[in-house]
């Protein structure tokens, strides 16, 4: 009797059933899933950057600078306009302007040997930056770099660019906007520099290398384009007879005994400077 009810034949066909199955699982685990996405050649998958070792190398060297066609430089210009003329955009770009600024006369400073006790950004556009130091050329100095610096700070933004040196000048970038952490001296200001510092951040490690190497040239010409607005401000403070207390110009004076007008004429050389140094990049690139 057949304790499972088989007869034979059907004895026969189960056995068959169940060798077929064997042979199938095994063609099953022996053969890949030809219906999954093959990786290309070059294609390492995904990346866990926190478990790879950063490339120096990489960010100190040359890289292929940007295409920027005539079409794409208007667009450029464009919104490196809409950011540092009209008056509602520049009450939040020109913080960050005020914040260059000051950076100016504190590197300044320092490269003369002062010693940099605090900077302090506030709402309405105006900055101090305080250094202690023996002798006055240190000051003096000091006092020359602030009106100039966005722009130097411009050029040299659209330089690194056209020239395949974008990863460090938005490294170099950052890491001067933490170190700036280190002096300010009110709520303001940091958060002027965390906001700076968190653009910064957000362009490193979500932008595409294209998308950084715009954002830089936005951002550099419309630091060359605040500091020209900068600089018709403090000159139309003099012409009107304003707060000559806020002019870098009339400071200098008052520490040197130099007019005002030759020092204003010193910021105006130093822009312009900075401008064609700009310009010669792109023609050159």
């Amino acid at each position: 009797m057949d304790p499972l009810g088989l007869s034979a034949r059907g004895g026969g066909q189960v056995l068959f059933f169940l060798s077929g199955l064997g042979h199938l699982s095994a063609a099953l685990i022996v053969t890949p899933d030809l219906t999954e996405r093959q990786l290309d050649p070059c294609e390492t998958g995904p990346i866990d950057l926190f478990s790879l070792p950063p490339d120096w190398s990489a960010l100190f060297s040359r890289a292929a600078p940007v295409e920027v066609p005539p079409t794409v430089l208007l667009g450029i210009l464009a919104v490196a306009a809409a950011l540092s003329i009209p008056r509602v955009t520049w009450q939040q770009f020109g913080l960050f302007t005020t914040l260059v600024h000051e950076l100016g006369h504190a590197v300044a400073g320092l490269l003369t040997g002062r010693a940099v006790t605090g900077i302090r950004i506030r709402r309405n556009h105006s900055g101090e930056a305080l250094s202690t130091g023996r002798g006055s050329i240190g000051a003096v100095v000091s006092g020359i770099f602030g009106y100039p610096a966005p722009a130097i700070v411009g050029a040299a933004q659209l330089w690194s660019v056209f020239n395949g040196y974008t990863a460090i000048a938005l490294f170099a970038g950052g890491i001067a906007l933490l170190l700036t952490l280190l002096v300010i001296r009110n709520l303001f200001g940091v958060l002027v520099v965390l906001a700076s510092a968190g653009v910064s951040a957000a362009l490193w490690f979500f932008a595409t290398p294209q998308q950084q190497s715009y954002a830089l040239l936005v951002l550099g010409t419309a630091l060359l384009v605040g500091s020209v607005r900068a600089l018709v401000s403090v000159i139309r403070v003099h012409t009107r007879r304003g707060r000559l207390g806020s002019s870098d110009a009339y400071l200098l004076y008052k520490r040197t005994g130099v007019p005002s007008f030759v020092w204003l004429l010193l910021f105006a050389a130093a822009i312009g400077g900075c401008w064609w140094i700009a310009v010669t990049a792109y023609l050159t690139r």
